[in-house]
């Protein structure tokens, strides 16, 4: 059987809004093709790009520096911790069961190594003014147990792995405190097996970066 790769990223374009009150990524020419005609020869054109964003553009990996000083950064994190991790994914009806997501939905489940995507169904509401507000979460309880269970990374399709209508940050000082990378902006999960996958998110070597955008996707046999 020929295995398939689903991609499980958002497109990141000119003006788009990932996190509200920051700021869109501006994408351009340095230099056009026009503009570049005339460093080469006749019928030879070229365009240079180019982008300044945020960190948090876009489906974007965390890792220990985005929370703590002294965490490891992008080029510290070895890419065997971004790459052809062993996956299962964990359903989840926040229009049936709230939006906290609790340890129990993880409690039956053999995480130990593996990445945990959470597929809540809040990608839909991308690029509107409902993915901003009262989005699915985990619960501190739930980061508790997937660290004591041994988990690897951690994925979400919503706004935030924690609820933002807090100031405070229990999952992402949880489990970026024991070395759990995070995931969030998810899309497609809903095409994700519960397991038999491999997914990967690898982010840039930046020295001095905790956050970054990344080509997200599972591979299926």
């Amino acid at each position: 059987m020929k295995e398939k790769l689903l991609d499980l990223s958002h497109i990141i374009h000119d003006g788009l809004i990932t996190y509200k009150g920051l700021p869109a990524p501006v994408i351009c020419d340095f230099l056009s093709r026009e503009d570049s005609r005339k460093f080469y020869a006749e019928g030879t054109e070229f365009q240079i790009g180019k982008i300044e964003l945020i960190s948090n553009t876009g489906t974007y990996i965390d890792c220990p520096f985005h929370r703590y000083a002294d965490g490891e950064d992008l080029s510290q994190v070895h890419l065997n911790r971004f790459a052809c991790l062993n996956g299962i994914t964990v359903r989840f009806d926040y229009k049936k069961n709230g939006l906290s997501i609790g340890r129990e939905f993880f409690e039956n489940l053999d995480v130990a190594n593996k990445v945990v995507l959470v597929n809540t169904n809040w990608s839909d509401h991308w690029k509107t003014d409902q993915y901003f507000e009262n989005h699915p979460f985990l619960s501190s309880q739930a980061a508790e147990f997937l660290i004591q269970a041994g988990v690897k990374m951690v994925g979400i399709d919503s706004y935030n792995i924690d609820d933002t209508r807090t100031r405070e940050r229990p999952v992402h000082t949880i489990l970026l405190g024991h070395g759990v990378l995070i995931v969030e902006h998810l899309t497609n999960l809903a095409q994700v097996p519960d397991s038999g996958f491999e997914f990967s998110a690898v982010p840039p070597k930046i020295v001095g970066m905790g956050t970054f955008p990344v080509r997200a996707f599972c591979r299926l046999e």
